[in-house]
C-alpha cells in the first residue's frame, strides 16, 4: 500500500493501465456471473428452490444438489470471491469519497458476497424459505461489484493532478511530514 502512496514514486501511466485492464477482466466477470446464474435459476424463489431442491415435474426428474458438488462449487467461490471483494474494496482507498461512505460500500459489498453464498446452503440444507436470500443476494452482489468497477473506472480515467472540487489533498501524496517534537538541545527546559 505504501509503494502506490508514496510521493517518492510516479503515480504514472503504468499503474492506471494495470488498472484499466484489471477492471476490464472484472466487467468480464460481472457479465458472466449473469448468464451462469440465469442458465440455472431466475429471479424466482421457485426456480432457486427447484435447483438446490431438486425437481421431479421435469423430464427423468432432477435430485437435490448433492453435499460434494455444493462443497467442491463452494471451495472455489469463496477463495475466488474473496479476493475479487478484498481487491475492489481495497482500491476504493484511492477514491476521493468520505471514509463513511468507504467503510459502508466495503460492508455491504463482503454482506452481498457472503449472502449469496450461503444464501444456497440455507436452501438446501436448512428451509427452501431461504430462496429470497439467494435472490437478493445475487442482486445486491451484482450491484455492489458493478457498482465499485464503474466508481473504480471512473476514478483511473480521471487525469492525475487534477482534483475535483471538495477533494482534499492526501498528506501522504503532498509529501506533508509529521511535526517532530523539539529535542533536547533545541531550547528545552532540561538542555544546558
Amino acid at each position: 500500500m505504501r509503494f502506490f502512496a508514496s510521493p517518492d514514486r510516479p503515480q504514472g501511466g503504468t499503474l492506471r493501465l494495470i488498472l484499466l485492464f484489471f477492471l476490464v477482466f472484472v466487467l468480464l466477470f460481472w457479465a458472466t456471473s449473469f448468464v451462469l446464474y440465469f442458465q440455472r435459476m431466475s429471479l424466482s424463489p421457485a426456480s432457486v428452490i427447484d435447483y438446490y431442491l431438486g425437481a421431479a415435474d421435469v423430464e427423468f426428474g432432477r435430485p437435490a444438489r448433492p453435499l460434494g458438488s455444493m462443497a467442491e462449487t463452494a471451495h472455489f467461490h469463496l477463495f475466488a470471491m474473496g479476493m475479487l471483494v478484498m481487491t475492489l474494496t481495497h482500491l476504493l482507498v484511492f477514491l476521493p469519497l468520505r471514509e463513511g461512505v468507504k467503510q459502508a460500500l466495503v460492508a455491504v459489498t463482503f454482506a452481498a458476497a457472503m449472502l449469496d453464498e450461503g444464501a444456497g446452503w440455507l436452501v438446501r440444507f436448512v428451509h427452501p424459505g431461504f430462496a429470497w436470500a439467494k435472490v437478493a443476494g445475487f442482486l445486491l452482489l451484482q450491484a455492489s461489484l458493478g457498482g465499485l468497477t464503474l466508481a473504480l473506472l471512473a476514478g483511473v480515467a480521471r487525469r492525475p493532478g487534477r482534483p475535483r472540487a471538495g477533494d482534499r489533498p492526501c498528506p501522504v501524496s503532498a509529501g506533508a511530514t509529521a511535526p517532530r517534537p523539539p529535542s533536547r538541545q533545541e531550547g528545552s527546559p532540561g538542555a544546558s
